[in-house]
């Protein structure tokens, strides 16, 4: 795991809900426990504030620093949180949203960020400049893009001419045999750690450890997933299966890990996670919140 990574997982999983910020000492003690040595932590950290990630002030002897999050790292953290956590269940009204993009060809640098933020917001590529989605999401697209000179985007609504189309679409969109084989050996290798995860037998520095690894390895889906309506997957699909043992699993480990983050730091925790609120299953709509997030 990236010690950078590892920052991101720490504030938005745990110290977003006790404060939003935490003194530099404890957030190495932290992250020594991933391995990560007190001389990478602050360089990191520092490269991550001037990239404008992290606001900073002095600790209360003066001499610490405290690191806290700002609006632009909260927007990421609430984003990621939704797309990580939101039950993949949603009733589709057959509507696509459509990104057509222009960029211009010195602009690469712009052109591959755009495709990346498509692709994570669940977007997939019709044709080489056209992406489009079953969820509502124009508006974040438009919305991360405002400022961005050389990045002209056209925001349309559209259906197909029926179900049969759609399927088409998606397939030509997504590759959704290879993901789906992907779901079944996550699944796979994630089962048999179920039982030694509920045993109470692990520490929670452990839990910690093995709770943000979790999390890192099912990253990799929504960025691949878009989160289709059930009409438009393939038979046998294994991204339900994997969704709900992902989510029992990180829960299981959730309550160690807490105590872990609670015995470095003393912070106390203000305001529940959004995955240990309980959530409805089988009528949500990918593109909103579960709950209210902090």
């Amino acid at each position: 795991m990236k010690p950078r990574s590892i920052v991101f997982d720490l504030f938005g999983d745990y110290l977003r809900y006790r404060g939003g910020a935490v003194a530099l000492r404890d957030l190495i003690t932290l992250l020594e426990l991933f391995g990560v040595n007190e001389s990478t932590a602050r360089v990191v950290m520092s490269r991550l504030r001037r990239e404008g990630w992290f606001d900073s002030r002095p600790g209360g002897d003066g001499r610490e620093v405290v690191y806290s999050l700002n609006e632009r790292s909260l927007r990421l953290l609430d984003e990621g949180r939704e797309r990580i956590f939101t039950d993949p269940h949603f009733t589709w009204d057959g509507w696509w949203h459509m990104v057509i993009y222009f960029v211009p060809e010195a602009s690469r640098a712009s052109r591959e960020e755009l495709r990346r933020e498509l692709a994570w917001l669940g977007f997939g590529p019709l044709g080489a400049s056209t992406w489009i989605s079953p969820h509502d999401r124009l508006e974040v697209v438009s919305g991360h893009f405002a400022t961005s000179a050389d990045i002209r985007l056209d925001l349309l609504r559209s259906r197909s001419t029926g179900l049969t189309a759609d399927r088409d679409m998606a397939q030509r969109c997504w590759d959704l045999e290879a993901l789906n084989v992907d779901y079944a050996t996550f699944r796979s290798a994630l089962s048999p750690k179920l039982s030694q995860f509920t045993s109470g037998r692990i520490s929670p520095a452990e839990s910690l450890v093995l709770r943000t690894q979790l999390l890192q390895s099912w990253r990799k889906f929504p960025f691949r997933d878009p989160g289709l309506p059930a009409e438009l997957l393939p038979v046998g699909w294994n991204g339900y299966d994997a969704f709900n043992l992902f989510t029992e699993a990180a829960a299981s480990l959730r309550a160690g890990a807490e105590r872990a983050v609670d015995e470095v730091t003393g912070l106390v925790r203000q305001s529940e996670p959004e995955d240990m609120v309980v959530r409805g299953v089988g009528s949500h709509d990918r593109g909103s919140k579960t709950c209210v997030t902090p």
